[in-house]
């Protein structure tokens, strides 16, 4: 399912809608170049996301609410914790409220997931990769550090990553672009040399309002679901990456 443009149309589409014009360099290197990639973490580095459902199922259940679930996931896949909340209940609740809601339906979320806890294939293993070519690696998610510091215990990364914001930092959470451009900020990375993977629309188009690249990540959503002028590869897992050499075909910068 793999999907890569050449490296000649990327750079004849240049910087991506919202990037800011080249200073210094040629425009090739530019629109090419790459210092830092940013992953989402939900079903883009770990295979979570029908854990959520089914702790959003749980959770709605238990608060005598009957949800659409496929409907709800559509509409907070992305959103922060207390933006999912208000979303579920359909009302403004105060944010005390909010916060404390999510944090029932999160535990439920992990207890779920713990005992069957998985990657996206080849994810550590891309990471080691693209950590031994030098880019600075960070994560934006809209999870919360419970779920943060859940994800990377079990992962066990022997390195890890040198940015991480959550959702609960006070960043209103994606499609609105602050979570990105955060992690940007703390790799001291300009937007435009910034690489995101994500699993959903919302953060696809959250990469976009960053003036950032993206690679789709497609555990639950297609390829068409997860397009855009800014998306340079589509795909699976990150064994195809890993066979298809992606990480070479990018121009690395180096300074």
């Amino acid at each position: 399912m793999t999907h890569f443009p050449t490296l000649e149309a990327l750079s004849a589409a240049g910087p991506p809608q919202g990037a800011k014009a080249p200073s210094g360099g040629s425009a090739v290197r530019e629109a090419t170049s790459v210092e830092a990639i940013i992953f989402d973490m939900d079903g883009t580095m770990i295979d979570s996301m029908g854990h959520h459902a089914q702790s959003w199922r749980v959770f709605a259940n238990k608060h005598g609410l009957d949800i659409d679930l496929d409907d709800l996931m559509r509409r907070t896949t992305g959103r922060n914790g207390a933006e999912c909340m208000r979303e579920l209940f359909q009302r403004d609740l105060q944010d005390d409220e909010a916060w404390s809601l999510i944090a029932e339906k999160e535990a439920l979320y992990r207890e779920l997931f713990g005992p069957v806890f998985a990657e996206v294939a080849g994810f550590k293993s891309f990471y080691a990769q693209a950590q031994a070519q030098g880019l600075k690696l960070g994560v934006g998610t809209a999870g919360d550090q419970h779920n943060i510091a859940f994800v990377m215990s079990h992962l066990q990364l022997p390195t890890p990553p040198q940015a991480i914001v959550g959702g609960d930092e006070g960043f209103p959470g994606k499609p609105d672009p602050a979570i990105f451009l955060q992690v940007a900020r703390r790799l001291d990375t300009r937007a435009s040399a910034c690489l995101v993977f994500e699993d959903a629309p919302y953060g696809i188009e959250a990469a976009r309002r960053a003036g950032m690249r993206a690679v789709a990540v497609c555990t639950i959503h297609t390829p068409a679901q997860l397009a855009g002028p800014h998306v340079i590869a589509s795909v699976r897992d990150y064994h195809e990456l890993l066979n298809s050499n992606f990480l070479e075909t990018l121009h690395v910068a180096t300074s």
